[in-house]
């Protein structure tokens, strides 16, 4: 292919909207190590708005591989009215024993404490200390027979879809989900035992946090380990557009409550940070762009030379531009086809 047509090409798919898949950055943050019966609490704050879900779930790691009883329990998110779901998903092959418990709690708008309770009897969830569901029979024993080695405990936030989660747009980008803190307590002879407690306070992921790099359950983003933050006393995970990875934007006013470890503002690159932001952390990271990886098994700027932009990030005078150079393309087609006519 000569310069000509590759540069209509590249000017093509910089006009042309990329896959939804392709727009967004997700994340996901989880332990390396995984617990048995017991409690598993957290003080968090789920990311809002329509099609986005943010969940906290404990899950059984080889889950999802063939022939693997599936082993999770799930908080979970959704819409633009920010509905709760409780989750347990169990069985070779697994199927998902969902219920949506009314809440009167602002999940999206203040924190709130979640827990669970697994014992070899019976699962519960609890919020705000409150039990809101319990389980007990077939669901405790498939949990007490096929997940004994425990469960690992993970936070994540992403893109859902009209089939679930809601009908999400980049356009409400970036959102967070905010953790405070997180503790397990053992459970043994009846009674639970605090065994430690993590309060994000460095800047680093703690010992014993990794970070996810895989696709999201609809597979209409990647999770980016610069999408999890620690600022301020807080975990933050991200939902971003794809060129503009990190906690961007500016976002106060997280206190409220016992152990709110007070306000918590983020900014993007030009922002500013409002009262309570980590000083000296930069809030914002370069990001690169990847809007059509996927599709073409490339990575930013491919190797014949095109700049790939998110859908949503070329402004209007990029896209005029691009136009001009598409008719400009156009008439030097057209007048070398007629140069040679005439040889």
């Amino acid at each position: 292919m000569n310069k000509f047509g590759l540069a209509s090409l590249c000017l093509l798919g910089a006009l042309l909207p990329a896959r939804a898949a392709f727009a967004t950055k997700s994340a996901e943050l989880y332990t390396s190590a995984a617990y048995g019966y017991g409690r598993v609490e957290t003080r968090l704050r789920m990311a809002g708005g329509d099609g986005v879900v943010s969940a906290f779930f404990l899950w059984k790691d080889g889950s999802e591989k063939a022939g693997t009883f599936w082993n999770e329990l799930d908080y979970e998110k959704i819409g633009a009215k920010c509905e709760l779901h409780t989750n347990a998903l169990y069985g070779n092959p697994s199927a998902n024993h969902t219920q949506a418990p009314s809440v009167s709690a602002d999940l999206c708008g203040g924190f709130h404490v979640y827990g669970y309770e697994w014992t070899a009897d019976y699962v519960a969830w609890s919020l705000d200390g409150t039990e809101i569901r319990r389980e007990t029979g077939e669901t405790a024993a498939a949990y007490a027979t096929n997940a004994s080695a425990g469960m690992q405990i993970h936070f994540n936030v992403w893109p859902g879809d009209s089939s679930f989660g809601g009908n999400f747009s980049p356009s409400i980008l970036p959102v967070h989900e905010y953790i405070d803190w997180v503790q397990y307590s053992s459970y043994a002879d009846g009674a639970f035992t605090l065994a430690w407690r993590e309060d994000f306070d460095s800047a680093t992921a703690p010992s014993g946090w990794l970070t996810g790099s895989w696709g999201s359950p609809k597979n209409l983003s990647t999770h980016d380990p610069e999408n999890v933050n620690f600022l301020n006393g807080y975990a933050v995970v991200s939902l971003t557009a794809d060129d503009a990875t990190g906690p961007a934007g500016a976002i106060s006013g997280l206190a409220g409550g016992a152990g709110a470890g007070g306000a918590v503002a983020t900014a993007g690159a030009g922002g500013s940070s409002g009262s309570g932001a980590a000083a000296g952390t930069s809030a914002s990271v370069a990001g690169g762009t990847s809007a059509l990886a996927g599709a073409a098994g490339m990575k930013g700027d491919d190797a014949s030379g095109c700049s790939l932009q998110a859908p949503g990030s070329t402004r209007p005078s990029q896209r005029a531009a691009g136009i001009g150079a598409l008719l400009l393309l156009a008439l030097v087609g057209a007048f070398r086809r007629r140069s040679m006519s005439r040889v």
